[in-house]
């Protein structure tokens, strides 16, 4: 799930936490269990006992389950020790620090009660003790496919050897709509039955394939999808957490709220297909406008009410450290597409509006005029510890400059949409400018992030004094990049051949990263994947489609579910790792997860019976292959899609399958009848009937050239086949006599990978210098006075880097703190004190707040980048609206403006004894001889927006928050 959602409190305030809430004891509050266990929700309120005694008993399966004791809105959270993370042992009694701090941890091999005893006799001292109820010792069942007419089985070999099977069953057979009993060998991630019931319904599409798994498992994804349509959704952190009336797809079973890219990344894939209007509607609920009486600032673009997309918390306080908002458009390009006419042209206006002003915005905020590109935090792989550098998490500016080919992708996907909307509205000027970027945006990603040598493109580039297109690897940046159209013919063939592939299915990220838990890290999520068989299908790939329809179709049938998650090598829900309970996961993992479901849904309808929609009907583009019908095909020569309803009209789609052939490929179409009428693979919406069936028959094999790179390794061991190094870090870095850079290259625990063979690669400016040097002393013989320099590691065997290093400098930068006479402000300075070591400006940026720098002298011309340091603890590092977002300007002594954007201030670590300073994004400015002032005024941040006024932490109810402590403006030399 995407923002660390599982600390904002997911929201199952039910009925029995409001009746704790009644009897708060001496806490004078209600308390919960809040953890892994139970998506970080309100599920386990702590009951109190009386004496100041509290209790609640937890249903825990298997994992190592980080958690809290923490109050509804998070304004209390009480954890062992608020310094670092405690693995708490069952029967142990622990004090507990009354402030935010690490997680607790709780190891469980196999599922079992947990009673959590608070004992709260003195607020200021509380104790905390859990204990095992019972030993949850698997009890023998009845069979719950006894007596069932017709039985099917699927086996898969698991990682070490042995096998795991799912049985499919129907009580009878001849029923129009079947009921399906499902069961699994699989120990499941959650405390649940190891069987499940389902049916088909009269109002979602079915199939009959002659193979009773496959009609099952597209049966599971449709009931999935209907639990996931729902009248209202939560979240602890918004309205309290009480229930928002919203005829909306929640995220999830354990995620009952909105997500902007969840939702898209799903409506894409499948969801919009088959239920447009509540996609519609949700794609409305993440749209909003200025809350009342807020300030706009004047450099901020669009309509005044600002109708935009909405960014939801996230990395540093969200954007725009994360930019992908622009997923939106995915979902509703599928929604326009879908909508009956009379429903469209109303959601197209106000999608025209949304997107222009969200594009006009990020143009402003995000976008990179250097290199063409958008910065941001790649679209969901946003748990920075899990797909960004280990340093990051300090500096998370740092990862807000970098730019990545996935969320790239979306905004290319935003301009798209947007030029097209414009065109159909008689905008012929906005559509031209649109087009224009989107053009430009493609040039500029193929430019900067395709790597020749790989044949992908680079994730992400590093950032801000360093810039360089990192040897980093993500399956969705690829695959998108290629629905998009970004990647060409060629490229698409080589990316889907080059990406490397597990026995289970492919990784999200590649390589993986070393002392990171299964999350993103080490993991194939199952919308991935689906992303991952449209770019196939595009680019005629029979190997990665066949992986993807298989990897797919195990993780629903062996977890009874479309789970979020699964480890990468072995497919489990849950990998355990005793030896390192650091390194268990999936972390967090639920059921039903909206775009797992998506996923499914358009493998069955869009990949394998190649139903998809277009503004003026349906395309016909099945993508059934050799292996496909020789497995799951095997016993019929036809599979029919039935009740497929369009526009509200019903329609079966029947393919006619050719024998069954050996080796790889796909077939062909050799014909269309619609209606026992011959016909072409469009077919008008004017055109489509209830009732209407499609006949389409497969001809001749193609594709049999398919390549595919796969790789294995034991899941349990970080090797170097699949791992990436460990970052290293310039240790020391001077001029010399010559005026050549020396610097020393540390190795950190590089050293111990036996057999790897590590060596180093140093960058200039972006640039690399010097390939395969060995850790220590490098010298730059070129002079480059003002270059920066960054190293990254690379194992020789198998050619896995790390990510790169902090950058250093060589120019010595010019540091002004707010105590200079220069620094003028209508705050007072305050001094230092506690754990704050420098004098500040506290909590300035309000939208009248001024800040000024007068009389900075330039004794050299050249390019120089300012950034303010500060501190913002607004909220934790992955949470909230509160990034601090401000407009910075350079003017020159006559008061003409030579320099001006957006700097992002994000969250930034603390903790109660020290409060680092840190640093904001640069501002470019190439400036002459002479003196400057700077200026700092506000822009915006999430927290102006409606849709956050109830929101419980900074920037919520309390009103918009944009505030930082300033400490003062540094200024670097770069060239």
């Amino acid at each position: 799930m995407s923002s660390h959602r599982w600390l904002l409190g997911a929201a199952l305030f039910t009925t029995t936490a409001a009746a704790v809430a009644a009897d708060p004891g001496l806490l004078r509050q209600a308390f919960y269990v809040r953890g892994g266990f139970n998506g970080w929700s309100l599920e386990h309120p702590l009951a109190h006992q009386g004496g100041g005694i509290y209790r609640a008993d937890v249903l825990v399966s298997p994992g190592n389950h980080g958690f809290k004791l923490g109050s509804k809105d998070w304004s209390q959270e009480w954890v062992p020790d608020a310094g670092k993370s405690i693995a708490v042992q069952p029967g142990a009694t622990l004090a507990l620090d009354t402030q935010a701090g690490p997680e607790a941890t709780l190891f469980v091999r196999s599922t079992g009660t947990y009673r959590f005893t608070l004992d709260a006799r003195q607020p200021q001292a509380p104790t905390l003790t859990v204990t095992r109820l019972d030993s949850a010792a698997h009890v023998a069942q009845a069979d719950p496919h006894a007596g069932h007419a017709r039985v099917a089985t699927l086996a898969w070999p698991t990682w070490d050897g042995k096998r795991e099977t799912a049985r499919f069953s129907l009580a009878d057979p001849a029923a129009p709509l079947r009921s399906y009993t499902h069961s699994s060998t699989m120990q499941l991630r959650d405390p649940v039955p190891q069987h499940a019931s389902y049916a088909e319904r009269a109002d979602r599409p079915y199939t009959r394939t002659g193979n009773l798994a496959f009609d099952a498992l597209f049966a599971l994804a449709g009931s999935e999808m209907a639990q996931d349509a729902v009248s209202a959704i939560r979240d602890g952190n918004y309205d309290a957490g009480a229930a928002i009336p919203c005829d909306c797809f929640e995220t999830g079973d354990k995620w009952h709220y909105v997500w902007t890219r969840d939702l898209s990344y799903a409506a894409d894939l499948g969801l919009a297909l088959l239920d447009p209007a509540r996609v519609r509607n949700s794609l409305d609920f993440k749209l909003a406008g200025w809350r009342a009486a807020v300030p706009k600032a004047p450099q901020v673009p669009g309509t005044p009410d600002g109708l935009q997309i909405v960014q939801d918390t996230g990395s540093g306080g969200s954007w725009p450290v994360s930019t992908d908002r622009t997923t939106w458009a995915f979902a509703a390009e599928e929604v326009l597409r879908t909508l009956p006419p009379a429903e469209r042209q109303a959601f197209a206006v106000k999608a025209l509006q949304a997107l222009s002003n969200t594009i006009e915005i990020d143009r402003v905020a995000a976008f990179d005029p250097s290199d063409g590109l958008y910065t941001g935090e790649q679209s969901f792989l946003d748990w920075r510890d899990q797909s960004y550098a280990g340093w990051i998490v300090d500096d998370l500016a740092s990862m807000a400059s970098a730019k990545s080919v996935s969320t790239n992708a979306t905004h290319y996907q935003a301009l798209k949409l947007a030029a097209k909307l414009a065109r159909e509205q008689g905008d012929a000027a906005r559509a031209t400018r649109y087009d224009g970027w989107a053009l430009e945006l493609k040039r500029a990603v193929n430019a900067k992030l395709w790597l020749a040598d790989e044949g992908m493109y680079s994730s992400l580039t590093a950032a801000h004094f360093d810039g360089a297109p990192m040897h980093k690897f993500d399956w969705l940046g690829q695959s998108l990049a290629i629905v998009t159209g970004i990647a060409d013919e060629a490229q698409a063939r080589s990316i889907l051949a080059r990406y490397p592939h597990g026995p289970m299915g492919p990784p999200v990220i590649w390589p993986q990263q070393q002392g990171a838990p299964v999350y993103h890290n080490r993991a194939m999520w199952p919308f991935v994947t689906g992303y991952g068989l449209k770019a196939a299908v595009i680019g005629k790939n029979a190997s990665v489609a066949d992986a993807a329809y298989e990897s797919l179709m195990r993780g629903a049938a062996l977890n009874i579910s479309n789970m979020e998650n699964l480890e990468w090598l072995s497919g489990q829900p849950l990998l355990l790792d005793e030896r390192h309970p650091e390194l268990i996961g999936p972390v967090i993992n639920s059921r039903r997860q909206l775009w797992s479901v998506g996923a499914y849904i358009g493998m069955v309808v869009e990949q394998v019976f190649g139903v998809a929609a277009t503004n003026d009907g349906i395309v016909l583009d099945p993508f059934v292959t050799a292996k496909l019908r020789r497995e799951t095909f095997k016993d019929t020569d036809q599979v029919t899609l039935h009740n497929l309803r369009l526009r509200g009209q019903r329609i079966a789609v029947r393919l006619l399958l050719p024998k069954a052939s050996a080796g790889d490929g796909y077939y062909t179409v050799a014909s269309i009848l619609h209606n026992g009428a011959p016909s072409s693979a469009s077919i008008p919406w004017a055109t489509l009937r209830d009732g209407d069936t499609v006949e389409i028959r497969l001809g001749a094999l193609a594709g049999r050239d398919s390549t595919i790179r796969r790789v294995n390794a034991d899941p349990y061991v970080e090797s170097p086949v699949v791992f990436a190094p460990r970052e290293p870090a310039i240790g020391q870095l001077e001029r010399g006599a010559d005026g050549g850079t020396r610097l020393r290259i540390d190795a950190a625990d590089n050293d111990a990978d036996k057999g790897a063979g590590t060596v180093y690669n140093v960058y200039r400016d972006g640039k690399l210098v010097a390939a395969r040097v060995p850790a220590g002393a490098w010298t730059d013989r070129e002079i480059a006075p003002n270059a920066c320099y960054a190293v990254e590691a690379q194992f020789s065997a198998s050619g896995n880097r790390s990510h790169h290093s902090v950058p250093r400098c060589a120019a010595p930068a010019t540091e002004i703190k707010v105590t200079d006479p220069r620094v003028q402000s209508n705050l007072k300075v305050a001094p230092a004190s506690g754990r704050y070591a420098a004098p500040r400006l506290a909590d300035w940026g309000q939208p009248t707040d001024r800040f000024e720098v007068r009389d900075v002298q330039i004794d050299q011309a050249g390019d120089y980048r300012v950034q303010v340091r500060y501190h913002n603890g607004a909220n934790q590092i992955n949470l909230g609206i509160s990034g601090g977002v401000k407009w910075l300007a350079v003017l020159d002594a006559r008061g003409k403006t030579v320099a001006q954007g957006v700097v992002q201030l994000p969250h930034a670590k603390f903790d109660k004894t020290h409060t680092p300073a840190v640093l904001s994004t640069p501002l470019s400015a190439r400036l002459q001889p002479g003196a400057y002032s700077l200026r700092m005024s506000d822009f915006y941040n999430m927290s102006y927006l409606q849709s956050n006024a109830s929101f419980s932490g900074a920037g919520g109810t309390a009103g918009p928050w944009n505030r930082i402590d300033i400490v003062g403006i540094r200024l670097q030399r770069v060239q």
